[in-house]
């Protein structure tokens, strides 16, 4: 799945110069928590969390030091700002359309934020928003379009999908039956559990063939 799949069409966003009072009551009226800021033609450029916000109430600027680190001045001079330029947190890491939904979520926890602007590939202009939320819908997602995946992996892998049974309850995939050789449990187990809306993966799969089994050495 993409992230077009689950976006939202809806980018909430202000202007560099915007206030902290406008940037409080913007994240009010539309009830987010994160605002993109972007320049006059709609790039993003950064990023302004409720976490920016608040560092306004927990930090002391007179408390920096010639001993802090790199993080904590960034906090100083983002609790001395006042406007969106002088809060957010930039470059604004960005996805687009086409992004996969699993990279996304990579990137939310690498960079532990809540959610990412979505860009056009050709302009690099603002169209939407993707949230944390949105990407959990992923696992909300109806079991025939896993079944069919899974399908589709068999056929990838040479695996006879008429010899297993799938059972695919609460995002867990069962997966019971014969396959022809010993290596395609493995490597079919592995796709199955990288499917989108699949949780884990529980094997009960047999094979015909072991083409695992060592090869005694020539005397």
């Amino acid at each position: 799945m993409k992230v077009s799949d689950v976006m939202g069409t809806r980018a909430i966003a202000v202007r560099p110069e915007a206030s902290f009072t406008e940037i409080v009551e913007a994240m009010r009226r539309f009830e987010v928590t994160a605002l993109t800021v972007i320049d006059a033609d709609g790039h993003p450029i950064g990023v302004v969390s409720d976490d920016d916000l608040l560092l306004k109430e927990t930090d002391s600027v007179s408390a920096g030091s010639v001993f802090d680190g790199r993080r904590r001045r960034e906090e100083h001079h983002k609790a001395a700002g006042i406007t969106a330029r002088g809060v957010m947190t930039s470059p604004a890491i960005t996805v687009t359309k086409d992004t996969a939904v699993r990279d996304a979520a990579q990137l939310m926890h690498r960079y532990r934020i809540k959610q990412l602007p979505v860009i056009e590939m050709a302009t690099g202009r603002l169209v939407g928003t993707v949230r944390q939320s949105d990407l959990l819908r992923v696992f909300t997602r109806p079991a025939e379009g896993i079944d069919r995946e899974i399908t589709e992996i068999c056929n990838r892998l040479y695996v006879d999908r008429e010899h297993l049974t799938v059972g695919i309850e609460a995002g867990v995939v069962t997966l019971t039956g014969q396959v022809g050789f010993r290596s395609q449990i493995s490597r079919l187990v592995a796709a199955v559990r990288g499917t989108d809306g699949v949780l884990d993966v529980d094997s009960h799969l047999t094979y015909r063939s072991d083409d695992l089994a060592p090869i005694p050495p020539l005397l």
